[in-house]
């Protein structure tokens, strides 16, 4: 399966261009593919943390107050 990719104009501090062409050249990857495993990384990242939220919705909560409480209890702090 051929997945086509789409152009966009992306606006980026110019060290950090500087950075990802100097990157690009060392690993001989594109710039484009440099950037599509960067979003890759962060959005995994980000639905492993929404399955985690997920895991926990049935937990009960605690306000800061109780988990301070709870913290000086244990010895924490």
């Amino acid at each position: 399966m051929t997945i086509l990719s789409k152009r966009s104009t992306i606006y980026l501090d110019p060290a950090l261009h500087h950075a990802l062409k100097l990157k690009a050249v060392e690993t001989s990857c594109s710039m484009s593919e440099i950037i599509n495993e960067a979003l890759r990384a962060a959005l995994s990242e980000d639905a492993e943390d929404l399955a985690a939220f997920d895991d926990r919705a049935s937990e009960k909560l605690i306000t800061y107050e109780d988990m301070v409480k709870r913290l000086k209890q244990d010895g924490r702090i």
